[in-house]
């Protein structure tokens, strides 16, 4: 069973930069697809980016110029790198994993807010 836990959210001015960690145990290595998704209120569920072992990402186009995904595999750690932030980026994002021969994310941390001020 996959545990995900997240930190780093918080209170961040528009324009300044914040990063969250997701650190993973039970399994995630290379047989998992790491990810980050973020919901804010009355808003579905948003796919920011993922990242595979080798180091692979997919980011959404929303934000690939601003939110970059790292993983430190030896830490069983995901991060996301967040710059420029914007008031609209106000949410709670969630780490998650996936099997790699599934398309679906299985396993989901707690989120941490994050809020932008203006």
């Amino acid at each position: 069973q996959v545990q995900l836990v997240e930190s780093g959210g918080g209170l961040v001015q528009a324009g300044g930069s914040l990063r969250l960690s997701c650190a993973a145990s039970g399994g995630t290595s290379r047989t998992y697809y790491m990810g980050w998704f973020r919901q804010a209120p009355g808003r579905e569920r948003e796919f920011l980016a993922e990242i595979d072992w080798r180091g692979l990402t997919k980011r959404a186009d929303s934000v690939k110029d601003r939110f970059y995904i790292t993983r430190d595999n030896a830490k069983n750690t995901v991060y996301l790198q967040m710059n420029s932030v914007k008031v609209e980026d106000t949410a709670v994002y969630y780490c998650a994993a996936r099997r790699v021969s599934t398309p679906e994310y299985q396993y989901w941390g707690q989120g941490t807010q994050v809020t932008v001020s203006s």
